[in-house]
């Protein structure tokens, strides 16, 4: 069998490097002019209200500008870009392409901008239980799948095959998050499904503890390419210092396929050495081992509380709303212990006995302990996703008191750390 070819190219200016990347891996040698192509971009979230660093959350704005133009210098016609990104009340993929300036790409290039959850999804049988995919995804003779070079705190990475999930519908997605499905057992079935020609992962900017933008993002300038997925993940990982055999995700995908799981040296690697790039990227947050709560609480002297760590069946949605529940209930601590609280998230955590209050973080979690016997007084925040102003008014009436701003200030921070002069660029993502 011949050895998948994987490119790995500095980043100088995006057209360059993009281009550079995709020939050195033949990355278009079996697409043809009459082909529609579909380019999959990251683009999980965006916020409109409060600052909103994208570095190594989204994919770069100027990787898609490059390769739109590059597939035109080729001679294609028929592109599209899409993505089913999630809002807390709907699908903003549209208001984040103009955001983001993809607008252009329609005007120049007479790109087609697609908004999955409005065109629609079909649902398709993944082996025993059924997913709602893209219909625009189902339907493309090709996919160029532009993920980041990511970690994520439930599966150590988040690279091509896991920017799969953003073709499925919300109710799906969900679906990847369940009681008895593991996450890292389901996303990678969608690329059984789909038509993934090349691979492109934009490593400009890494984060490590991601996926989103409360990890720390560092300025890489790397690109990574490839017409097999599989071995484009595998040496994405590596350049975050993760083993492939180690990523339970990775091994499942190729176990799936009848391979078995690549390695660096069944992989075929051309531009720049692998091992000169390669550097360890965090991808957990560190929690109390007695799980009573983050380390940062335990730190700062915070008791009376217990929050269970969260676990693969949080689905993004809630997942977005973690961190805020984490701030707004630091901001409550005035020194004196909490009145014994157990915090639940998920959709497996059950009350534990001995606890005053129990506080039950979104639909799932209030579904999974609805009739637990453990529970004293439930603080019920039953949203799917959950309000954070009705989780405040819910504490409020237990006198627990909230403090708004301190998450306010703490957005700010998390996006005023990332200096231009350190190569930190907007103008990277808003064209």
């Amino acid at each position: 069998m011949t050895a998948p070819v994987v490119s790995i190219v500095k980043h100088t200016d995006a057209y360059t490097s993009v281009k550079q990347a995709i020939e050195l891996c033949d990355g278009l040698k079996e697409f043809n002019q009459r082909d529609s192509i579909l380019i999959k971009p990251n683009i999980v979230a965006w916020d409109f209200e409060l600052p909103f660093p994208p570095y190594g959350v989204i994919t770069t704005t100027a990787v898609i500008f490059a390769l739109v133009r590059i597939l035109h210098e080729e001679g294609f016609g028929n592109i599209a870009v899409g993505e089913a990104t999630l809002g807390v009340s709907g699908s903003i993929a549209k208001k984040i392409f103009k955001e983001l300036g993809y607008e252009k790409l329609a005007e120049e290039f007479g790109v087609e901008l697609v908004d999955f959850n409005e065109d629609g999804f079909d649902k398709v049988d993944v082996g025993g239980f059924e997913f709602a995919i893209a219909k625009r995804a189902l339907q493309a003779d090709k996919i160029i799948n532009v993920p980041v070079l990511k970690t994520h705190n439930q599966c150590q990475v988040s690279l091509g095959i896991k920017n799969l999930k953003g073709c499925l519908s919300r109710k799906s997605k969900m679906q990847c998050h369940g009681k008895e499905l593991d996450l890292e057992h389901a996303f990678p079935l969608i690329g059984e499904k789909l038509p993934i020609a090349l691979t492109v992962i934009d490593g400009i900017y890494a984060l490590a503890k991601g996926p989103g933008a409360t990890g720390k993002a560092y300025r890489k300038d790397l690109l990574v390419a490839s017409r097999d997925m599989l071995a484009c993940d595998v040496v994405g990982a590596a350049l975050m210092g993760y083993n492939a055999s180690d990523v339970e995700y990775l091994k499942f995908f190729a176990g799936r396929s009848g391979r078995s799981v690549v390695g660096l040296s069944d992989i075929e690697l051309r531009g720049e050495r692998l091992e000169d790039h390669a550097e360890k990227y965090e991808y957990d947050w560190p929690w109390a081992e007695d799980d009573s709560g983050p380390a940062g609480f335990k730190k700062r002297g915070i008791t009376g509380i217990a929050i269970r760590k969260y676990d693969s069946s949080l689905c993004t949605s809630c997942s977005k709303l973690y961190n805020p529940l984490l701030i707004l209930l630091s901001s409550a601590f005035k020194g004196e212990p909490f009145p014994g609280i157990e915090v639940l998230s998920g959709k497996r955590q059950s009350a534990s006995p001995g606890f005053e209050k129990t506080l039950l973080f979104g639909k799932c979690a209030c579904l999974q302990n609805k009739d637990n016997p453990n529970i004293r007084q439930a603080i019920a925040v039953k949203g799917c996703p959950p309000d954070l102003g009705q989780l405040q008014k819910l504490l409020a009436e237990q006198g627990i008191h909230c403090d708004y701003d301190q998450y306010i200030n703490y957005r700010r921070y998390i996006f005023n750390r990332y200096k231009k002069e350190d190569g930190f660029d907007m103008d990277m993502f808003i064209m």
